[in-house]
């Protein structure tokens, strides 16, 4: 049994396994050679053999316990027929929503539009690397899609001002997003993806009597559909307020912490295994600054079933060699 599945499956908590937010990608000069010739990053996302290079990157250099696949969240809306363009110092930015289009999608227009992600997965899958680790395959939260999808642009701290007039449209979308995301998910599984996470990178911008509708109801259909898969799932509803309520309600197999987060007050409320929480800031540091924090952690979650993780993506002026010094100082923890 893999290192991370011991923690999920059995509640380890004498193995620390570890694996990395975009692990894959732009602090590697190895990516960043690719990406020259590549500057169409959706078209890089479904370039299978590309893309399952990009994923396996990391492996090669650093002893982690999981591959997750280099693709996006908005493959999702892409494979809905919804332009998706990144722009340099900007992120990404979608089109116009059409209603009447994205209602008229079907199951196989939408994976003849992303099936080399799942290509991509296989390829992964069955490499030899990948003996005794896992590899993760993801969607975003049905609240971080539609968000995407109606503000057309990443909100940072605010959404569109009218982004909650039209109930009616966001209802419609939600269960278009849901029915959508389950035939993605189902797919990658199909494929060798033996963990699912779900990342909800927009769920602190609710308030609180917001969060059922939004976030509770569909991500809880989400996550009862990936367990019905037999598949473990991993939430990351960043910036939320009170991961107890989330977790009791939600009830993953694993949730992952963000870097606000005091690790302290999670090990009191929160029963089940923990992943991240180290500010991906800190390896931007010093060897020692970065150990000091690496430790703080793995002695707070000594006795807790936890996968070591960051709470946010790597930055991309991250050095490969701090990477380095953070997989070797979780495996060498005792």
């Amino acid at each position: 049994m893999s290192p991370i599945n011991e923690v999920i499956i059995n509640n380890k908590t004498d193995v620390k396994p570890i694996w990395i937010m975009r692990q894959a990608g732009r602090y590697l000069p190895e990516f960043r050679e690719i990406r020259k010739e590549n500057p169409n990053f959706i078209n890089l996302c479904l370039n299978e053999k590309l893309s399952s290079e990009i994923t396996l990157q990391p492996l090669k250099r650093f002893n982690l316990d999981a591959a997750i696949i280099f693709s996006d969240i908005l493959m999702l809306p892409y494979g809905l027929g919804q332009k998706v363009e990144f722009e340099k110092n900007f992120g990404p930015k979608l089109g116009e929503l059409n209603l009447d289009k994205i209602t008229k999608i079907d199951e196989v227009d939408f994976v003849e539009k992303v099936h080399r992600v799942y290509k991509a997965i296989k390829r992964v899958s069955s490499d030899p690397i990948l003996n005794n680790k896992n590899t993760i395959g993801f969607v975003g939260a049905p609240w971080t899609l539609l968000v995407y999808m109606i503000n057309q642009k990443s909100p940072k701290k605010e959404l569109k001002e009218n982004f909650f007039n039209d109930k009616f449209l966001i209802n419609r979308i939600l269960l278009i997003i849901e029915k959508f995301l389950k035939i993605h998910i189902k797919n990658q599984v199909d494929n060798g993806a033996n963990i699912i996470q779900i990342f909800d990178s927009w769920a602190g911008l609710l308030d609180e009597k917001d969060l059922p509708n939004y976030v509770y109801t569909p991500t809880l259909n989400l996550v009862n559909y990936v367990k019905s898969l037999n598949v473990p799932v991993i939430c990351f509803p960043r910036e939320i307020k009170n991961y107890k309520e989330f977790c009791e309600i939600i009830k993953p197999d694993v949730v992952s912490i963000d870097y606000n987060v005091d690790p302290k007050e999670i090990i009191k409320t929160v029963k089940i295994p923990v992943q991240g929480g180290l500010d991906p800031k800190i390896l931007l540091t010093d060897e020692a600054t970065l150990k000091k924090e690496i430790l703080k952690y793995l002695e707070i979650f000594k006795d807790h079933p936890y996968i070591f993780n960051l709470g946010h993506g790597v930055l991309p002026e991250t050095k490969p060699e701090m990477v380095d010094c953070l997989v070797k100082t979780v495996k060498e923890y005792k």
